[in-house]
């Protein structure tokens, strides 16, 4: 494996890029594990004797924590260092876990297995994500996808490792070995993982850069707000589907509970599947024509939902497509952060955009609440997914040329060179040489 050049990254001459990709692997798995929440809840109503309503709110707090994190995980990297705070993360979530094991009140779980657990996971989450990105910006869409994927891949494992813990030792024991585990698995992955430094994103052959917007910049440009948007939508239909599936299945398609509880996994195989597929697909064909193209699968499985007679294999497939675009959006999204705002603060600004994550979780259920139905908010979402759509299609990158100045309106910034090479896409940033 080839050393990364001073000229692209402000690193050690002689980093092993591979340790780095398994450190953020071992990361990434460890907080992925959060994900099979839901194992937890009826075991505590049935400890505790709690609402399962009030039980299962510990997730939401658990994922806007996580989604604030992000928000300052950038400012806590350059204080503290990436390794350092990653491995401090991992005790903090581990500890959150095994607290968890000693609460007796709704208030405490939603203090240490909500906020701290959460906060613990987005910072850890962000900074080895955008950390991994910036050493391969040659194939940004493929690490993405291979840490994304991590990530999910952690939830499908844990689904039965903790079922078999919470089944064999008590949800209490549980959650301590939870901990102690992911602790381990945070703590060691941080040890392999190097900061990659960049200094700045230098010119393309064709004379036009990515300028290294800092967040206050980013926010001053239309794109900021635009793919903003487009993340809120994607996460609200993602994640609306992930909460209310069964429930799905049961009212709408008239299936069993049983049944309809199979959808669970499905939706946990599929979301997986579409990190680990349209991520690298993105670095090939474009990465808004794979969010464009996943935009409109949802909306056409979502109007199926609403709109069609739900048979088993039909209402699967739709649940089935969502997921998988669902999946492959979250994964591309650091990618076009940075193909649009530089690398240099990708995390800052991903962080800021990111918050369309914790905001789209919560406002589906606010709008399946006040419409009161699945087909109702499924139609809202398919509106959303249309007006996305159209932003995917027509926004573009804030470029500058070699001079440094910025360029006033689209139609100025696009040559006729560059509509030609439009198809085959324009890399704008520093390339590798080699994986």
């Amino acid at each position: 494996m080839k050393a990364i050049s001073s000229s692209e990254q402000a690193a050690s001459p002689k980093v092993n890029r591979l340790w780095i990709v398994i450190g953020t692997i071992i990361v990434q798995m460890g907080l992925g594990t959060i994900y099979t929440w839901s194992l937890f809840n009826q075991p505590l109503v049935d400890l505790f004797g709690w609402e399962l309503g009030k039980t299962a709110m510990t997730f939401s707090i658990t994922s806007f924590a996580l989604a604030f994190a992000t928000l300052f995980s950038g400012k806590l990297q350059d204080k503290f260092g990436i390794r350092k705070l990653i491995a401090a993360s991992g005790i903090v979530l581990g500890l959150g876990l095994m607290l968890s094991s000693q609460v007796t009140s709704l208030g405490l779980l939603y203090l240490v297995a909500g906020v701290l657990v959460g906060y613990a996971d987005g910072t850890a989450y962000m900074t080895s994500l955008s950390n991994l990105i910036k050493w391969f910006p040659k194939h940004k869409g493929l690490m993405s996808g291979v840490s994304v994927g991590a990530y999910g891949t952690g939830s499908l494992i844990f689904k039965y490792i903790n079922g078999a813990v919470i089944e064999s030792r008590g949800v209490s024991q549980a959650f301590l070995i939870w901990g102690i585990i992911v602790l381990t698995m945070v703590v060691i992955g941080s040890f392999l993982i190097r900061e990659a430094v960049v200094t700045a994103t230098p010119a393309s052959a064709q004379g036009v850069r990515v300028k290294d917007f800092t967040v206050k910049e980013m926010l001053r440009t239309k794109q900021a707000y635009l793919l903003f948007v487009v993340f809120f939508t994607a996460c609200m239909s993602g994640l609306y589907l992930i909460g209310s599936v069964k429930d799905i299945g049961v009212r709408l398609a008239g299936l069993d509970v049983a049944t309809a509880a199979n959808a669970v996994a499905m939706i946990a195989v599929f979301n997986t599947a579409g990190r680990l597929i349209l991520g690298p697909l993105s670095d090939k064909v474009g990465r808004l024509r794979v969010v464009s193209g996943a935009l409109l699968v949802t909306f056409a499985a979502v109007m199926v939902l609403s709109f069609a007679t739900l048979t088993y294999p039909l209402f699967f497939a739709s649940v089935a497509a969502i997921a998988f675009c669902f999946g492959g959006n979250i994964t591309v999204f650091p990618a076009i952060v940075s193909d649009f705002f530089g690398l240099k603060n990708q995390g800052k600004n991903y962080g800021v955009i990111y918050q369309g994550f914790g905001l789209g979780a919560l406002s589906a259920s606010f709008i399946a609440a006040l419409l009161g139905g699945f087909k109702p908010t499924f139609l809202v979402i398919g509106v959303l997914c249309i007006i996305s759509l159209l932003i995917a299609l027509w926004i573009k990158a804030p470029t500058v040329g070699t001079s440094g100045k910025s360029e006033s309106s689209e139609e100025e910034s696009r040559s006729k060179e560059t509509q030609n090479k439009e198809g085959k896409g324009l890399r704008l940033n520093p390339q590798t040489k080699g994986i």
